[in-house]
């Protein structure tokens, strides 16, 4: 049989899914990626709404990342980079703190904070060059503890910790005890300080529909959603059954496949609202913070603090809940709007849109950093791929699916 004969399905076109359709192609077969949504991109997704780019949640594009390295054109991406610090405010007064070694603009305001103390600002210096000297591989053979340990162990200060090491990595773990894993911290820590934040021009969903653009053999059925995988077969919500003489699954296999062998996946959940406002509170591309017990915002960002494919004309904010602390509806969006004008000083225009996200991040343990191709062989026809197998980041989605096709490439070959 002729390679672009076989019948190859991909379910689920999130980032994942198409860098093993890419890799097939690589190879020389013609997959079928079946992908329940009208687009490319999962969880990695850009609504136009009004005038304004909203992303599905508040992300970023670390640029170190090795696999984005490889598989994605930056130049083509018009990648467009967050500053290498972070504003917090306290009492309504806006501070800001960074790398000045990167940023010269961040030298003076973070000398002069007064909210980490100087013997911080000396273990945050040793906490960079440790970590640049750290190979990714010994990151993720170190044993795991949580983050909040890591960072008392290492001997930063509660101050530190509660002013700027929670609200910062809550943000990006999702979780507001710092009980990620050490791994995790370290890994993002080391991207961080090794390259940009940044974010496409044309939004998140760049991404993938730049890594979509590239296939060029790939069949891609849009709308379709399966009920069930089976060795050889793979059966749609509609009845109809597919012929598959091998099949990936690049998303959550645990409704797919019948009496699933493997734990269930929990997940990490967020509100991100956004906002039209007048005017910017935080005039460079900074993220800023509110290390304040009991409030509901965890960061703000203005997005036409970079510059975006499109805009209505206004200032776009984003707003990141991490706790809702049980509120929804109205009072939830009423408790944002008075934290903005309490604590940040921000009169918001307009209420552009929420997303509720319950399926945000997945919540793991034991974090890896890859697989061997072998480890994502589920049975003889199917192969599992996706971040949930390793650890919450676009890194992983890659780095699984580039796996996940070198394992059937392998299987195929045999």
């Amino acid at each position: 049989m002729e390679k672009q004969d076989y019948k190859i399905h991909i379910i689920g076109a999130g980032v994942a899914g198409l860098i093993a359709a890419q890799t097939l192609e690589n190879h020389g077969y013609s997959p079928t990626l079946i992908e329940a949504l009208a687009s490319v991109g999962g969880r990695v997704k850009t609504d136009i709404v009004e005038g304004y780019q909203l992303d599905h949640g508040f992300q970023v594009l670390l640029t170190s990342y090795p696999a984005a390295q490889k598989f994605l054109d930056y130049n083509a991406l018009e990648l467009q980079n967050f500053l290498p610090g972070a504003a917090i405010f306290e009492d309504g007064k806006e501070n800001q703190i960074g790398d000045p070694l990167r940023d010269f603009s961040l030298l003076i305001p973070t000398v002069f904070s007064s909210l980490i103390p100087l013997r911080d600002k000396i273990k945050i210096l040793q906490l960079n060059l440790k970590l640049k000297a750290k190979s990714i591989s010994d990151i993720f053979a170190e044993t795991e503890k949580t983050t909040f340990q890591y960072l008392k162990d290492f001997g930063f200060s509660a101050q530190v910790i509660t002013q700027f090491f929670k609200p910062f990595f809550s943000g990006i773990f999702l979780e507001t005890k710092l009980e990620t894993s050490s791994r995790m911290f370290e890994f993002v820590y080391k991207m961080f300080g090794t390259g940009n934040a940044a974010l496409p021009k044309a939004g998140i969903q760049a991404i993938p529909n730049q890594l979509a653009t590239k296939l060029e053999t790939t069949e891609i059925l849009f709308n379709t959603k399966v009920s069930s995988v089976q060795d050889g077969t793979i059966i749609l919500e509609n009845g109809k059954v597919l012929e598959s003489d091998y099949t990936i699954i690049a998303t959550d296999a645990s409704h797919l496949i019948p009496a699933f062998k493997r734990e269930a996946l929990t997940w990490k959940s967020c509100f991100t609202f956004y906002f039209e406002a007048k005017k910017r509170v935080i005039e460079k591309p900074l993220i800023g913070l509110l290390p304040k017990k009991k409030a509901i915002i965890n960061n703000i960002f203005y997005h036409t603090s970079l510059e975006t494919s499109v805009n209505a004309g206004k200032e776009l904010l984003s707003v990141t809940v991490v706790d809702h602390q049980n509120l929804r509806g109205e009072q939830l969006t009423e408790q944002v709007i008075s934290e903005l004008k309490d604590h940040f000083h921000i009169e918001v225009l307009r209420l552009i849109k929420i997303y509720e996200i319950p399926k945000a991040l997945p919540d793991l343990r034991n974090l890896k950093y890859g697989l061997s191709p072998a480890e994502t062989q589920y049975s003889s026809k199917i192969f599992l791929a996706g971040d949930t197998l390793l650890n919450g980041s676009l890194n992983a989605a890659m780095l699984s699916g580039e796996s996940s096709a070198l394992a059937l490439i392998e299987a195929l070959k045999k």
